[in-house]
């Protein structure tokens, strides 16, 4: 009788626990970010529209780009409305854990130091560090290990990856810091910088633009590993799950490649870019 009796307390303690789990896993469903998007009807998106090809602004004052096509039809798989949320790149981490918007989708680096605030989704993109060399020097420097080198200087855009791999990697050199990566880029076509370190798409277009018509060289062959993807606060299991799914749905229907292709593959949409 008394082994009865333990054994009905153990199971009645062992259903407890299961409905208390079960409660608290309801309970985390309700807080998701995703309900609150499906509640509200919108999915507010932060990103600094800059980033060509990933977010920038056309002539008519719209932004445009490949993070702004896969955002779309995110909000189109989750029935909502889509607010694009201009941001400082450097505020663009403290806005998403104040909730000024649900997450971030402006070609964001996936590194820990990011990693240890924010979540990140899956990497949607893979990109790396790159260098434009001013003609001045093209012929002294055959690779990226050549601009650790207490003669040169070398420019990149404040707080980005490319600023973190300018200092890390060449120490020697003098690096110089802007707002932009225009303002970066021309200072290296000017001459008055050796080299300018920034992400390959954004080089690739530079150079395409003016840099090749310059006689700068192109260090096209990225020289670090940088997985681009959308991130979220933590703590929200829900929302990551869905966007996980959701690219994995993307990458195989054809529509990224789609988007992919309108962006990097060809050039066409500069003519209406600012």
């Amino acid at each position: 009788m008394t082994l009865i009796i333990t054994l009905l307390a153990m199971l009645s303690l062992l259903l407890c626990a299961a409905m208390s789990a079960s409660a608290a896993d309801i309970d985390l469903a309700r807080k998701s970010t995703l309900e609150k998007v499906i509640q509200s009807g919108t999915l507010r998106v932060g990103l600094e529209a800059g980033y060509m090809p990933f977010e920038m602004t056309d002539k008519k004052g719209n932004i445009v780009g490949f993070d702004v096509d896969m955002v779309k039809e995110m909000a189109k798989a989750m029935g909502v409305k889509l607010e694009l949320v201009n941001t400082a790149w450097d505020g663009i981490l403290p806005g998403l854990m104040s909730n000024k918007y649900d997450l971030i989708a402006s070609g964001m680096t996936v590194n820990q130091e990011r990693n240890l605030k924010v979540n990140f989704a899956n990497p949607y993109i893979i990109v790396g560090q790159t260098a434009l060399i001013n003609k001045k020097w093209a012929n002294e420097i055959s690779s990226y290990k050549d601009l650790n080198n207490p003669a040169y200087i070398i420019t990149s855009k404040l707080g980005t990856t490319g600023e973190q791999a300018a200092k890390r990697m060449f120490p020697k050199a003098t690096y110089k810091s802007f707002e932009t990566e225009d303002q970066a880029m021309l200072e290296t076509l000017n001459g008055k910088a050796t080299a300018m370190v920034y992400d390959l798409p954004m080089t690739s277009i530079f150079f395409a633009q003016r840099g090749k018509e310059a006689d700068m060289k192109f260090l096209d062959k990225p020289f670090t590993y940088e997985p681009l993807g959308w991130a979220i606060n933590k703590g929200d299991p829900d929302f990551l799950n869905w966007l996980n799914n959701f690219l994995v749905q993307m990458k195989n229907d054809g529509r990224y490649d789609r988007i992919y292709s309108k962006w990097f593959d060809s050039n066409k949409w500069l003519k209406d870019i600012q």
